[in-house]
């Protein structure tokens, strides 16, 4: 959703069986919009405080890329999205078993080194003839090994904040 994530989150979820009552809850990290990965994080955190549930998270590279292998028979795999600045977060993943084989990193399109396949909002900018689209979908968190959605329930970061504290 584009705007009004606290006002639809809640109610969206209230409407589910049970009124969306979990033994484990599972949220993506980031990194993302920045509302909307704060407005997801805080809505996990209050349910399973009320819930008494346990609370993980998984990363949006992660996610997307449990989609691109899910869709498509592929070894490697490089998630490329939008990271504002003029940036892109990246991060390359294998299949079997799927895993992450480097870490998140934070740089302009142009500074990324050739890949095979490129996915993610970013794909195009930096890889026009292998670029495969695919959207974030939570459904596909059930794809997740148990190492990639066991992570903390914090915000994912993909580069440092602008704003520096006062010395």
């Amino acid at each position: 959703v584009a705007r009004g994530h606290a006002e639809r989150l809640v109610p969206m979820i209230a409407e589910l069986p049970g009124g969306g009552k979990a033994d484990e809850i599972l949220v993506n990290c980031g990194p993302g919009s920045f509302t909307g990965v704060r407005v997801g994080l805080a809505a996990a955190k209050a349910l399973g405080l009320a819930w008494g549930v346990p609370v993980k998270g998984y990363s949006t590279h992660a996610l997307l890329a449990a989609g691109v292998f899910a869709e498509h028979d592929l070894d490697r795999a490089c998630i490329a999205i939008e990271g504002g600045h003029g940036e892109i977060f990246v991060q390359s993943f294998a299949a079997r078993p799927l895993r992450a084989t480097d870490e998140l990193r934070s740089l302009p399109p142009e500074e990324l080194e050739p890949q095979l396949v490129v996915a993610g909002s970013a794909a195009p900018k930096v890889a026009a003839k292998s670029a495969l689209s695919v959207k974030p979908e939570a459904r596909l968190a059930a794809l997740l090994p148990a190492e990639l959605r066991s992570a903390p329930p914090t915000a994912v970061y993909g580069r440092a904040p602008d704003a520096k504290p006062n010395p």
